[in-house]
């Protein structure tokens, strides 16, 4: 398409007012005809543009510093008079969060957001929505790796020209940092969300995968997971936002558009319950909403923004007509979660194997062996439209659940330091013992397995284990922290400090040190043990059972002289100790 007809056809698709609004609101994106995108100094001078042209509506503020110094802006919008969090919280009014750039590739929420911001503010988009809410804007959350900029920095992407990356200076992806929060970006984030305490968090994102037709897929939290009023409320929000975007010619999906197998369009689709590293896993456990938006990468840069756009405006809408109800609703969800001991709570979910077969809107495609990778090769021709039929999995129910303890968690002095920071960092609420309890009755986990990982992610060396909570009397020291269930945020609670859970500060390896065993007896020493313990019958009639039921066991030295070594005194009763009890009683 010749560059004028494409500036015609993107003045019919996107709502643009550019020519009659103030040039310092304008971005480049929109001036190139959405074909580029601005670096960070431009959103620092679009921030405080915004201020000088609506001082009463707009605040331009910086909520942190990323490892390379830059400032981390956001804009605080309203007509409500309320620009501060402390303002907001005093007005009982709804706060929209909407941020761009965590992935600093999949920029489209930047420029969106600018273009709705200003329409809205001049009253051509959502109007009246202002007057009900503040809307909070992150414009980059990833900043350090929106610099880092690049032409071939996403070849699965249609435009703009050149754009950011998608991790961070130090290489974190903030995608996955939600609960152990290592990069100070995220540190930055957590603070803003604890401090305005947003109803919804809208996290905007350009996916990968392959060729087809379908635009967006919106995905909301809590439905399915989370405290069962929200998630009724969950469903009413994400309907009505793809609602809204079918009207403006969108085609919304409410699952991740991947294939369920890798390029493999026959392998068809399948929903999921986030974990809580995702933003879509972690609000939830702070019984707030949040949206995952993933506009398709082959869809050209203008469309993509305008669909962003779009959904923005939906929202700022959704949130000014329910917001009043859906906050009245969290803080009810909030009052429930105080009652979380002793309930069955999920740590993960599952997908079921319940299948329904769909029309999905795709391309005429081959599969062919490639001489180059000796793998499958797919190609698409999207002149040619096709209407495929294949498998919907979207199905999801909880998988391991536990019974929340009944008073809370005690973390002995020891490890109190490191997990007392993690636990602020998330607003959460502790008390550190300023007396000896001496021995007390508590729960202990002791794993039966563990499995470590085999490789780095994310800089941490995760751990897996298998075991159960078992009742015993243990000395809690002063200095020891008591993490009470009866909080708002208990979910959040538990899926950090229940050892099983996939995101819990064990799962990232903070206690590795107890898993790992460091103190041995030579292997001289154990045959004499070995032969004064075989002196009891009951000892060696297990040891006999033992060799002739487990054949790694009988095959093992070393397996066979630890059975003894395990019931000597000198053994270490801590080795796979979990290092955080449960108590019944409040502390």
């Amino acid at each position: 398409m010749k560059r004028s007809a494409l500036l015609l056809a993107l003045s019919a698709a996107l709502p643009l007012a550019h020519a009659a609004a103030p040039s310092s609101l304008v971005t480049v994106s929109e001036r190139s005809g959405f074909q580029q995108t601005g670096r960070y100094e431009e959103v620092q001078q679009l921030c405080k543009a915004f201020q000088q042209a609506y001082p009463k509506q707009v605040r331009c503020f910086e909520f942190g510093r990323t490892p390379e110094g830059r400032p981390m802006l956001a804009l605080a919008v309203s007509r409500t008079g309320a620009l501060t969090a402390e303002q907001a919280g005093k007005r009982g009014l709804p706060v929209l969060l909407v941020q761009g750039g965590i992935h600093a590739g999949e920029i489209d929420g930047k420029d969106a957001g600018f273009l709705a911001l200003r329409e809205a503010l001049d009253g051509k988009a959502a109007p009246g929505a202002l007057d009900k809410q503040v809307l909070l804007f992150v414009p980059v959350f990833n900043v350090d790796g929106h610099e880092r900029f690049g032409e071939w920095n996403r070849p699965n992407q249609r435009g703009p020209a050149a754009m950011g990356w998608r991790t961070t200076a130090q290489n974190f992806n903030l995608n996955r940092d939600y609960v152990k929060a290592d990069a100070p970006e995220m540190q930055a984030m957590l603070a803003l969300v604890s401090a305005w305490d947003p109803l919804a968090y809208i996290d905007l994102h350009v996916t990968d995968g392959a060729k087809f037709q379908p635009d967006v897929s919106i995905q909301v939290e809590p439905v399915h997971g989370g405290d069962a009023a929200l998630m009724t409320a969950g469903v009413a929000l994400r309907d009505a936002v793809m609602d809204d975007l079918r009207k403006q010619g969108s085609d919304p999906k409410h699952y991740y558009i991947s294939f369920a197998k890798t390029d493999d369009p026959q392998s068809g689709f399948e929903d999921s319950m986030a974990a809580p590293r995702f933003s879509t896993g972690y609000f939830p456990l702070r019984n707030r909403f949040a949206m995952l938006v993933e506009t398709h990468s082959w869809k050209d840069y203008p469309t993509r923004v305008r669909i962003t756009r779009n959904t923005i405006v939906s929202l700022l809408s959704q949130v000014a007509e329910h917001g009043a109800e859906w906050r009245k609703l969290a803080q009810e969800a909030d009052a429930r979660a105080l009652n979380l001991g002793n309930q069955l709570v999920p740590l993960s979910y599952r997908t079921t194997d319940r299948t329904q077969m769909i029309q999905f809107a795709g391309y005429e495609y081959t599969r062919t062996p490639s001489d180059v990778s000796g793998a499958l090769w797919t190609r698409y021709d999207e002149s040619k439209p096709q209407m495929w039929t294949v498998p919907l999995r979207d199905e999801v129910v909880p998988n391991l659940q536990v019974a929340a303890p009944a008073g809370g968690y005690l973390v002995p002095a020891a490890q109190a330091s490191m997990v007392a920071e993690k636990l602020k960092q998330h607003g959460i609420s502790y008390k550190v013992l300023n007396a000896d309890l001496g021995k007390v009755d508590v729960e202990t986990f002791r794993a039966s397995k563990t499995k470590f990982g085999a490789q780095s992610f994310e800089g941490h060396q995760a751990l897996a284990v298998e075991g159960a909570w078992q009742k015993e009397a243990r000395e809690v020291g002063k200095g020891a922290l008591f993490v009470p269930i009866a909080q708002a945020k208990s979910r959040l609670v538990i899926t950090m400090l229940e050892p099983e859970s996939a995101d819990s500060l064990l799962a990232w390896g903070a206690f590795n040190n107890a898993f790992e065993r460091k103190e041995y007896m030579e292997e001289y020493v154990a045959e004499e043990v070995a032969r004064e313990q075989l002196k009891d019958p009951a000892v060696a009639a297990e040891f006999k059972r033992k060799l002739a039921s487990d054949p790694a066991f009988a095959a093992s030295s070393a397996q066979r002289l630890e059975f003894f070594a395990r019931r000597h005194p000198s053994w270490d009763e801590r080795f796979k100790l979990y290092p955080v009890m449960r108590s019944a009683v409040v502390r």
